[in-house]
């Protein structure tokens, strides 16, 4: 099976559990799936890398955001704008990936490569 079948396959047994594609499927993933990054969405992902991808991205984009638009205003040091985006991406990622394996606990999701899409 394709990796496309199987997120197919994904989102349809993700849709009879109630949850939402965008949780299944953030939007962050489906870039990468475009880009043709094989990665496993973050519900089949064990908790170190998904809450590393997750916080990693949120702090790169959110420290620049809060760079462009607040900190080299008010002349905060680059220094400081990495460490509390740092800090902020840790804390986000943290949450995130107790969350994914919060609902793959709760839905009994084995891990991506052994995923069929049949029920457990």
């Amino acid at each position: 099976m394709t990796h496309q079948e199987k997120l197919e396959i994904m989102y349809r047994h993700m849709a009879l559990l109630g949850v939402a594609k965008s949780t299944a499927a953030p939007p962050a993933w489906r870039i990468l799936w475009r880009l043709g990054v094989e990665v496993p969405p973050p519900l089949f992902a064990s908790f170190i890398p998904c809450a590393l991808a997750i916080g990693a991205g949120f702090a790169l984009l959110w420290g620049l955001l809060m760079w462009v638009i607040l900190w080299c205003r008010q002349g905060i040091l680059f220094g400081m704008s990495a460490a509390a985006a740092l800090t902020a991406g840790a804390l986000f990622g943290l949450i995130m990936g107790a969350y994914f394996r919060y609902l793959a606990r709760k839905h009994r999701l084995p891990s991506w490569e052994s995923y069929t899409g049949a029920p457990e």
